[in-house]
C-alpha cells in the first residue's frame, strides 16, 4: 500500500468551516503550495439558502446538504477532519479541539458562521427554535406536521387552534419564506389529507420589529412582499416588537396570542471566534477584520463569511449572505496566493453584490439587482433556476428541479416524514 502524504512538509493553511467561505477558499487554493486542513463539527456541506425548504417538508435533507469528503476527494491537497474547534492559540499557531488535541497552522482561515440571536433571551431558544443546520431543519419539520396530527384528534377547539397558529419573528428573506411556505403547505398540501381539521383554517403569524419586511429590498419589493403574504393568508404585523415568549405563547404589542408553534428568524450572532483570538468585535460578535480580511495585529490569519463584519470604503456594510461568503473565500485563497508567490502591494477585498433573491409562496418571489426588480411569477422562476445553478452535483440539480415542478403542478410534498418522535412532547 502506498505510503500516506505527509502533510507536514509544505506551507499549512487550516480551514474551521466548511460553509460558503470556508469551502470557497478551499477551492481556489488549488495549485498552491500548500497542504491544506479543513476541519468542521459536521460531515456535510449545507445549502442553507434552502433550509427552510427542508423544515417545510418540501426537500429532502439530502437535496440541500453533501458529505465534505465526497465532494473533495479529488484534492490530494486537502485533509478533511470532523472535529469542533474551540479555542485557537495564535502565539503558538495552534487550533484547539474539543477532545483535547491542537493542530499546529501557518495559515488560518477562520469560517465559522453565526448562531441565533435572541437578543439577551437566552431563554426563548427553547420554545422558539431558529434555522441554521439540518438538525434544526428536521426536528422543526417534525414539529409543524405534529402539530397538524395533534390538532386532528384535539376536541377542544381552543387547543385545536392553538396547534394551528404558526408564528414567525422576524420578517426578513428566511421569516417571509417560511411564512409564505408553512401558507402553502397548510393551504393547498394538507387540506384532502385531514378528516377533523380544516387546514384552511391554519393562522400564519408573521411578526416583524421593524417598519417593513425585506429589509434592505427597495421599497417597492418589500411593500409587494407583504401583499403577497397577505393574499396567501398570511397575517403581518409591522412594528411589533416580541416582548415575551413562552411555551404555547407569544406576547407581541401587549397582546398574548397562543400558538404551539413559535419560529425564530430575527437574528444572528458571529461564533466566538472573537472571543477566541481577544481582538475587537461588534454588537453581534463579529470580528472587525483589515480590508485584505486578515486579523489585526495577527496577519496571518483571515476570518470570512458570517464571522466578521466588513465596511466597504464606499457603500453599506457586506450583507452576511452567501454570496458574500463565496467571494470573501475567494479573495483569501487569492491573498494566500500573492502572499506565497512573493508579490507585494495594497489588497483590499471589494465586496460585488449580484442581487437579492426570495421567494414569497410557491408561484411568488422578489428579485433585486438594483438596476433591475422582479416580483411575482418572473421572479419566482429566476429564483428557481439560481437555486439549481448553485446546489452541488448534477443529480442534486435534477431532484430539486423535478421536486419543485412536482409541487408547482401537483401541490404535493413528498418528504412530509415524522422522523422525531421525541418532538412530540413540543406540541403536547
Amino acid at each position: 500500500m502506498a505510503a500516506k502524504r505527509d502533510i507536514a512538509k509544505r506551507h499549512r493553511v487550516i480551514i474551521v468551516g466548511a460553509g460558503f467561505g470556508g469551502l470557497w477558499a478551499a477551492r481556489h487554493l488549488k495549485g498552491a503550495p500548500v497542504d491544506i486542513i479543513l476541519i468542521d463539527q459536521r460531515n456535510h456541506h449545507l445549502f442553507q439558502p434552502l433550509l427552510y425548504q427542508v423544515a417545510t417538508a418540501s426537500l429532502a435533507p439530502s437535496e440541500v446538504a453533501w458529505p465534505i469528503r465526497s465532494m473533495l476527494h479529488d484534492r490530494k491537497d486537502i485533509t478533511t477532519m470532523l472535529g469542533t474547534v474551540v479555542g485557537v492559540d495564535p502565539a503558538g499557531r495552534t487550533v484547539r479541539l474539543a477532545d483535547g488535541s491542537a493542530v499546529s497552522y501557518d495559515t488560518l482561515i477562520l469560517a465559522t458562521g453565526a448562531r441565533h440571536s435572541y437578543f439577551g433571551h437566552d431563554e426563548w431558544e427553547a420554545v422558539a427554535p431558529g434555522l441554521k443546520t439540518v438538525e434544526d431543519a428536521t426536528a422543526l419539520r417534525s414539529h409543524i406536521l405534529l402539530a397538524f396530527e395533534e390538532a386532528e384528534r384535539e376536541t377542544d377547539p381552543v387547543r385545536q387552534q392553538a396547534l394551528l397558529t404558526f408564528v414567525i419573528v422576524g420578517a426578513g428573506p428566511t421569516g417571509v419564506e417560511l411564512a409564505g411556505t408553512i401558507a402553502d403547505l397548510a393551504h393547498d398540501t394538507l387540506p384532502r389529507d385531514f378528516r377533523t381539521i380544516d387546514t384552511h383554517e391554519t393562522r400564519v403569524l408573521l411578526l416583524e420589529a421593524g417598519p417593513r419586511v425585506l429589509n434592505g429590498y427597495a421599497d417597492s419589493l418589500s411593500d409587494y412582499a407583504k401583499r403577497a403574504l397577505e393574499k396567501l393568508g398570511v397575517e403581518v404585523r409591522l412594528d411589533a416588537p416580541v416582548t415575551q415568549i413562552e411555551h404555547g405563547a407569544v406576547t407581541v404589542g401587549g397582546q398574548r396570542v397562543a400558538a404551539q408553534t413559535v419560529i425564530w428568524a430575527a437574528g444572528v450572532r458571529a461564533s466566538p471566534a472573537a472571543e477566541w483570538l481577544g481582538v475587537p468585535a461588534d454588537r453581534n460578535g463579529r470580528i472587525i477584520v483589515e480590508p485584505d480580511l486578515s486579523i489585526p495585529g495577527h496577519p496571518e490569519i483571515f476570518a470570512v463569511g458570517d464571522t466578521i463584519a466588513v465596511q466597504m470604503p464606499d457603500g453599506p456594510p457586506v450583507p452576511g449572505i452567501a454570496p458574500a461568503a463565496k467571494q470573501e473565500g475567494r479573495f483569501v485563497a487569492e491573498t494566500i496566493h500573492r502572499r506565497l508567490s512573493g508579490a507585494s502591494g495594497p489588497h483590499a477585498f471589494r465586496y460585488h453584490h449580484q442581487g437579492s433573491l426570495a421567494q414569497i409562496g410557491k408561484r411568488k418571489a422578489v428579485a433585486d439587482f438594483g438596476w433591475l426588480k422582479l416580483r411575482g411569477a418572473a421572479a419566482w422562476w429566476l429564483w428557481g433556476i439560481a437555486h439549481i445553478y448553485f446546489l452541488v452535483g448534477v443529480r442534486s440539480r435534477l431532484s430539486v428541479a423535478l421536486t419543485w415542478l412536482w409541487i408547482y403542478t401537483r401541490n404535493q410534498r413528498s418528504a412530509r416524514l415524522i422522523t422525531q418522535a421525541e418532538d412530540k412532547a413540543a406540541v403536547d
